[in-house]
């Protein structure tokens, strides 16, 4: 049996327990401020400027399974990008952009009417971007930043991005800082043996203070 925590990961927080700064005297949130279980990692990782779903365990071959790239987990991201993309725009995006490293693999992507998403904090500003639109985007590896440059590249730039499901484990109504622990039979990708007990523990995310 294995021990799975899943958190939602605030927005200008690290996806790693301590942070060295990248100058003197700068505090960054990082993972110890919303969750205090010792001797869990990360399986992966989500940007400073990211959001929601980052799954957690002592369970260093569960973790493995996880972030392997030949189990090819699906990750679904929730992603605001600035204007409105056109059909061509989308089609691109799901047939694979050539990026500095690659051409991506294919993708799933499509327009989302609202996000069912709380609003960030702090949120975006309407002045500055008056027309944005919301997408569902789903790709099968994890390049660094990859989402982000995929956008930028069809002329459509990221505003705000929040992964909502990594394989069979999904965010759910998990808050900014929140966290839940599932206890299973180490799943294989793709399959998610039911939890033989699942708990859903809220921890106050971090004050988003300091320098940036």
């Amino acid at each position: 049996m294995s021990i799975l925590y899943l958190l939602h990961k605030p927005y200008r927080m690290l996806s790693q327990f301590t942070d060295r700064g990248i100058s003197p005297g700068e505090t960054r949130a990082t993972l110890a401020d919303v969750i205090d279980v010792p001797g869990i990692y990360p399986a992966g990782r989500l940007d400073h400027d990211s959001e929601g779903l980052l799954l957690l365990s002592d369970d260093g071959e569960l973790i493995h399974r996880i972030t392997h790239p030949r189990h090819k987990l699906p990750k679904v991201y929730r992603v605001q990008v600035e204007g409105a993309p056109d059909d061509s725009a989308l089609q691109a995006l799901r047939d694979g952009v050539a990026l500095k490293d690659g051409v991506t693999r294919l993708a799933k992507v499509r327009r989302l009417g609202a996000s069912g998403l709380a609003e960030r904090d702090p949120p975006l500003d309407p002045k500055r971007h008056p027309i944005t639109t919301w997408l569902e985007l789903t790709i099968s590896e994890g390049r660094n930043r990859q989402v982000r440059r995929m956008t930028a590249h069809v002329g459509h730039p990221t505003l705000r991005l929040v992964r909502v499901a990594i394989g069979p484990w999904r965010l759910d109504d998990l808050a900014p800082g929140e966290w839940r622990r599932e206890a299973l039979h180490a799943p294989t990708p793709g399959q998610r043996e039911k939890p033989r007990q699942a708990r859903t523990l809220r921890r106050k995310p971090a004050p988003q203070g300091g320098k940036r």
